[in-house]
């Protein structure tokens, strides 16, 4: 039941295997096992492939299942037009397409399959780069906010420096009338005179005006702080808004970018054993001799072509001989005078037809 599964996958003819040796049958039941599998392995490879792309597995099975039989018709058409006709050089120029097409198909199976032999560096490979991602998106976000924050940091700056040159200005008044007080400048007068008093005064109404810039000057600085919060606030907003986009990178094309850094040679080893699978079927047929299913098709095939060749010519005579009976047919009937003058009769009818009616015409008209 199993080899007869597999002569059926080899696409042969298997009305014809059944006349042929128990190695011929196990020779194309090999083949039909070859391209199964590859089947089997390119489903394998899809549904992978498909699953980083949907990531749903109901979905990733279903196509891969549909790619898989794809493949798999692709390659039982591959085996089954290849005929043992001809030298060997007629025979590689034959099979050269079908090697070709097998090289596409043994590259698109091969590399999703690498992408999970490999998938724990490229996953490395994926999360540095996620990294530097996220490095670079606080970077360039933080850009955009960043004229805003020196502004207001630049506002808090100069209320400060305000409410210091004031406190200077302040210090300096006391300092004035106390020396005054001591008589150590001003008058030089010990004691507290007029001019005392006026110091004192002045020194009064800056302090006064000094609480009161402190008082106007910390709400303005409170409200520019809450300003800050809030810019704060919107900065880590974006940041986390935009995270998942780099969270998410980890699609196909990304592995398959995040592969393309690794180190090529064990990638290209996967490689040629997928494409070793793939052309082993082509190639078993190149190399394996003539055997006696090939010369059963090749007497089955070329009988039909005699055959159909034998009606296509005897069509053609059929229709040279119906040529020239005709026209001998009607050479005689050219010559027959009873056939003349029947036609001369009926022509003479027909053009006294016409002139009654032109005659009956011209006689309305006038």
């Amino acid at each position: 039941m199993l080899k007869q599964f597999f002569i059926i996958c080899s696409g042969a003819d298997t009305d014809i295997l059944k006349t042929a040796s128990i190695g011929e049958q196990n020779k194309y039941a090999g083949i039909g096992a070859t391209v199964f599998f590859t089947a089997v392995m390119a489903f394998i490879a899809s549904s992978y492939a498909l699953y980083t792309v949907f990531d749903n597995t109901y979905i990733s099975i279903g196509f891969g299942l549909v790619w898989g039989l794809l493949i798999f018709n692709l390659d039982r058409f591959i085996v089954s037009t290849i005929k043992k006709r001809g030298n060997f050089l007629n025979q590689l120029l034959q099979a050269t397409p079908r090697l070709i097409l097998a090289l596409i198909i043994a590259i698109v199976i091969s590399k999703p399959l690498e992408l999970k032999i490999f998938e724990k560096e490229i996953n490395q490979v994926l999360l540095i780069e996620k990294n530097a991602m996220t490095l670079q998106n606080q970077e360039d976000i933080a850009l955009q906010f960043s004229p805003k924050e020196i502004e207001l940091k630049q506002n808090i700056a100069t209320l400060q420096n305000e409410i210091t040159t004031k406190e200077a200005e302040v210090n300096t008044l006391y300092n004035t009338y106390i020396s005054e007080a001591e008589g150590t400048s001003g008058t030089n007068k010990l004691g507290k005179g007029p001019v005392y008093k006026e110091k004192r005064d002045k020194h009064d109404t800056a302090f006064a005006e000094l609480q009161q810039l402190k008082t106007d000057n910390k709400a303005k600085i409170s409200t520019i702080e809450g300003e800050l919060s809030q810019l704060n606030l919107d900065y880590q907003l974006q940041v986390t808004n935009t995270q998942p986009i780099i969270d998410g990178f980890d699609g196909l094309m990304a592995r398959l970018n995040a592969l393309n850094t690794l180190p090529w040679l064990p990638s290209f080893f996967i490689f040629l054993l997928f494409l070793a699978i793939e052309t082993s079927p082509i190639i078993a047929k190149l190399l394996s001799p003539k055997g006696e299913y090939d010369f059963k098709l090749e007497d089955q095939e070329t009988a039909i072509k005699t055959v159909v060749e034998q009606r296509v010519q005897e069509r053609k005579l059929s229709a040279k001989a119906d040529f020239k009976i005709n026209d001998k047919i009607y050479s005689d009937l050219s010559e027959e005078d009873e056939l003349y003058q029947y036609k001369r009769k009926k022509a003479r009818a027909l053009i006294q037809l016409q002139a009654d009616a032109f005659y009956k015409q011209q006689q309305k008209a006038l």
